[in-house]
């Protein structure tokens, strides 16, 4: 019987799901050694283990790895516990990224620029100055969100228990490390922080969507013609480099993202092919890393504010991607 839903495809899955799954507590048990090389190949491996885990919760929501959904499910729910994403059903995470890709349009859940703008001066900008650091603040602020929401919206109030056993599970995990070892439980921290940066500057650039904050099923407005065309020309693949296999293995081939959106069910490993089949040497919607890198930088207090994601070229930027300011708090782990 085929497990894998595209044939030629156990090799590559099972080594990645290895790292993913046993680098994730050996990296752990390297973080607490007395000896600082392997604290850091800890670091590496905790970063990468939790960074691929996000993926492949990605991956699984579109039925990508395995042959049967049910498959794909029980694997998604078991990387949503790696990561810390698991406060939200995989099922709620599946269904609010298939929006994403239905609707063509970022559909969040939480409107965090509204509710800074709302929030005291003082809260607003302390998560300014956070970001400013480099701190993402208004991932957290997500988290968080996901986490209160049964018990501030009464639709949702039988989850409640649910997040409760949750957090004592995880804070008790947290404890234990922490009684362990004080230094490892910090490089964790950092390890966590360095993880949700890469997943928020990949998020950040590849679309030039519109956003929409809607907690239900109700539909985005019609307000324009999202068609294909619209889509393709409103995606991104920001890579590190079209030829750069192993860097852009950190994202687990994510940047090939106009690759991704013409056929999601199309496997992590074959999107750099594939690219290339669509695409050719075609790169007007490629942005390498490089180019984006100075956007992310001087851009990052304004996108927390800002309701316009900018855009890619124009006479008025010296640089082409000096006008993209990117999206914030549109991860696919904070959709529910």
């Amino acid at each position: 019987m085929q497990i894998f839903r595209t044939p030629g495809s156990a090799a590559p899955n099972i080594a990645a799901l290895a790292l993913t799954l046993l680098g994730w507590p050996l990296g752990v048990a390297f973080l607490v050694s007395d000896s600082w090389q392997f604290n850091a190949i800890g670091f590496v491996l905790v970063v990468l283990a939790l960074t691929w885990s996000a993926y492949f919760i990605h991956e699984f929501a579109h039925h990508a790895i395995f042959r049967k959904p049910e498959t794909n499910a029980r694997w998604g729910t078991l990387m949503t516990w790696v990561n810390g994403s698991c406060y939200a059903p995989f099922a709620d995470l599946r269904r609010k990224h298939m929006r994403h890709h239905v609707e063509r349009a970022d559909v969040i859940t939480f409107d965090s620029r509204a509710f800074l703008l709302r929030s005291p001066a003082w809260f607003r900008n302390g998560v300014l100055a956070l970001e400013w650091a480099y701190v993402p603040a208004v991932e957290f602020l997500m988290r968080g969100f996901v986490i209160a929401l049964p018990f501030i919206d009464e639709r949702k109030r039988d989850r409640r228990a649910r997040i409760v056993a949750i957090a004592v599970v995880r804070f008790t995990a947290f404890a234990a490390l922490a009684w362990v070892s004080l230094k490892a439980l910090l490089l964790y921290f950092v390890a966590y922080l360095v993880f949700i940066t890469l997943l928020r500057f990949a998020d950040c650039f590849q679309h030039t969507y519109d956003a929409y904050p809607i907690l239900d099923d109700a539909p985005i407005p019609k307000d324009k013609l999202r068609d294909h065309a619209y889509e393709q020309a409103n995606t991104y693949s920001d890579v590190v480099g079209l030829d750069n296999v192993w860097l852009n293995l950190v994202w687990l081939n994510f940047g090939f993202h106009n690759a991704h959106h013409e056929r999601p069910t199309v496997p992590w490993h074959r999107l750099p092919a594939y690219h290339r089949e669509l695409y050719g040497e075609d790169r007007k919607q490629v942005i390498t890393v490089r180019e984006l890198l100075h956007a992310f930088h001087v851009h990052r207090l304004t996108r927390v504010l800002s309701g316009d994601y900018g855009q890619v070229g124009g006479p008025a930027v010296p640089r082409r991607a000096d006008g993209f300011i990117g999206a914030v708090g549109v991860s696919f782990l904070t959709a529910v």
